[in-house]
């Protein structure tokens, strides 16, 4: 089947590694590696839960067009973790329902 690292699309160059923190928890993962995969290969599989019935949720699309790989980062809410690259000293959180809206008129 020939070697998974050797996509004509997808880059797996593996980076440096850089700490976040995942709901509370210290993390080392890959740098400039989306949150989602990152994660992922972390072994976290639950990205956030949905409001009416607090159903799991996870990646499902890998290409930011469905909500169900959100997560607050930074303290923002609703990020689509599967298009956003990690960086190092990230705050990552499983999100809650809808995610919380305090600081988000901060960032804009």
């Amino acid at each position: 089947m020939g070697n998974k690292k050797e996509h004509p699309i997808v880059d797996f160059v593996e980076t440096e590694l850089v700490q976040v923190t995942v709901d509370g928890k210290p993390l080392w993962v890959s740098e400039g590696k989306p949150i989602a995969a990152a994660l992922l290969q972390a072994g976290i599989d639950v990205f956030r839960f949905t409001e009416k019935r607090k159903a799991p949720r996870s990646l499902f699309c890998g290409i930011g067009q469905c909500n169900d790989c959100v997560m607050v980062v930074d303290g923002i809410p609703n990020v689509r973790t599967c298009v956003t690259r990690v960086q190092a000293g990230m705050v990552i959180e499983t999100q809650m329902g809808l995610g919380k809206l305090g600081d988000i008129n901060e960032t804009m």
